[in-house]
């Protein structure tokens, strides 16, 4: 069942994000990427659910086994111990991508179309909020998804870590409709 999440589910998402991230990422980044990138940079977004535009989907006898939303905020990635203080920016629907955030799928659910029905829930909503392009901040494991969804390619940097590390990451973008 594909739900908007509430503030009730941030500690299942903090698991959910460990579990995706740790089995995902495997042939992707080392051990010691993905324990900075969990500490430093992913877990849930709560700007994203007080917004109303993060989504979860339960399955029966699973739980809660996929996340992803979309926003209009200028914040590209990051949970919230990666955002700095302060307001986050509102984009101009007229000018700027809408954001494509924080999707994760448990790996025991991957390649069952979840990513693509939470995509298509908030392209809808963002298409609605008079957005007409998306742009996301792609983890290595999740560009194959985005490519499959019609994303292309238009940048690829590293998010520092600690201890000299860095995340390789890739910026995608697709119109809406």
């Amino acid at each position: 069942m594909l739900r908007l999440a509430t503030m009730a589910d941030v500690p299942t998402l903090e698991r959910l994000i460990e579990t995706s991230v740790r089995r995902l990422s495997v042939g992707y980044y080392s051990a010691a990427q993905v324990d900075h990138a969990l500490r430093l940079v992913f877990g849930p977004d709560t700007q994203l659910i007080a917004d109303g535009t993060y989504y979860v989907i339960d399955e029966p006898n699973s739980g809660l086994v996929a996340s992803g939303g979309w926003s209009r905020r200028r914040t590209l990635f990051g949970g919230d111990q990666h955002k700095a203080s302060g307001p986050d920016p509102l984009l101009d629907p007229l000018r700027e991508a809408v954001r494509l955030r924080a999707m994760f799928v448990h790996p025991d659910f991957a390649r069952r179309g979840l990513g693509r029905r939470i995509f298509d829930a908030c392209r809808h909503a963002a298409l609605a909020a008079g957005f007409s392009e998306c742009e996301l901040a792609a983890t290595l494991p999740g560009v194959p998804l985005y490519t499959a969804l019609g994303f292309a390619a238009t940048e690829e940097f590293s998010v520092p870590l600690a201890e000299g590390l860095a995340l390789p990451i890739v910026r995608m973008r697709r119109a809406l409709a």
